[in-house]
């Protein structure tokens, strides 16, 4: 194994730093402020929102909107806060509840890590239905919207998770991988980089052709039923090549976490692909 990783990729050598810069501590009034970072992980985050904003507003434009311009000015704050608080809660319930019961100031360390994307989409949903609801408006369509911009930031998400060398993949077996500074010596598959291309461009890709090129958007659940199915089949086939998180390792049947958690996004979304297909925006609204 020591050979493998003598001729494998040196994640040092790529010379990536989770901050893209770092402003040393300075006193104000005497109070030590800093040192203060822009980690990638933080732009991500940003340029995810920004990036789905802004296709947003594009596909506001076509036929039928289920919101105005106005409307999803309102809703991209009801959107961040759906996607950090259930990102977070997620990942506290599913992956370190342990931890953050014995530890509970670490929940409002979000600068350490640890968000879950299943508790992310949870609470985007919830979020969507509660603006709806206070709006008039129909929550299946918007959400229907947000599935066909999500996967930009989830691309954005893993490239920042690469960049911070987290979240690698097993272990290859061959001569073949990424020597991970705090992952042991041996060569491991790139996961997050797999991820980056499955779960966003892919997806992106897929569900960008079913907005624009078909009438998927004209029957409201089908667009948010093909991106959880979709994203659900991708991630379960990508865990194969990630480590499981330490705290939590295999499960039953020596499935990950993440992969549990992906069989209801399976079935639920391909039940409402099938249940959207008798419903349209003249019946639903």
């Amino acid at each position: 194994m020591l050979g493998h990783a003598l001729i494998a990729l040196d994640f040092r050598s790529l010379g990536f730093h989770p901050a893209l810069f770092t402003l040393p501590a300075f006193h104000v009034a005497g109070l030590t402020i800093g040192p203060l970072s822009l980690r990638w992980y933080s732009l991500a985050y940003i340029g995810g929102i920004l990036g789905g904003w802004w296709l947003l507003t594009r596909m506001l434009r076509s036929w039928a909107p289920p919101m105005t311009l106005a409307q999803a000015e309102a809703f991209i704050t009801w959107a961040t806060l759906g996607i950090i608080l259930g990102g977070r809660i997620g990942y506290i319930l599913f992956y370190d509840f342990r931890r953050f019961a014995a530890h509970p100031v670490d929940v409002v360390k979000l600068w350490e890590g640890g968000m879950s994307f299943h508790g992310g989409v949870i609470g985007s949903l919830v979020a969507i239905f509660f603006f709806a609801r206070r709006h008039g408006l129909n929550w299946l369509r918007i959400a229907d919207y947000v599935a066909c911009v999500e996967p930009i930031g989830q691309c954005l998400g893993r490239l920042a998770n690469f960049v911070n060398g987290e979240l690698w993949g097993r272990v290859t077996g061959t001569d073949w991988g990424i020597v991970f500074p705090d992952a042991g010596r041996a060569p491991r598959y790139p996961s997050q980089l797999f991820e980056a291309a499955g779960e966003g461009l892919l997806l992106f890709a897929v569900m960008s052709v079913l907005f624009w090129r078909t009438r998927a958007r004209v029957h409201p659940g089908l667009l948010t039923g093909a991106a959880a199915a979709g994203f659900g089949a991708i991630r379960f086939a990508i865990e194969f090549f990630r480590e499981p998180d330490a705290q939590v390792g295999y499960l039953a049947f020596g499935l990950t976490m993440g992969q549990l958690l992906c069989l209801p996004m399976i079935v639920g979304g391909a039940g409402l692909i099938v249940w959207s297909r008798r419903r349209t925006v003249a019946a639903a609204a």
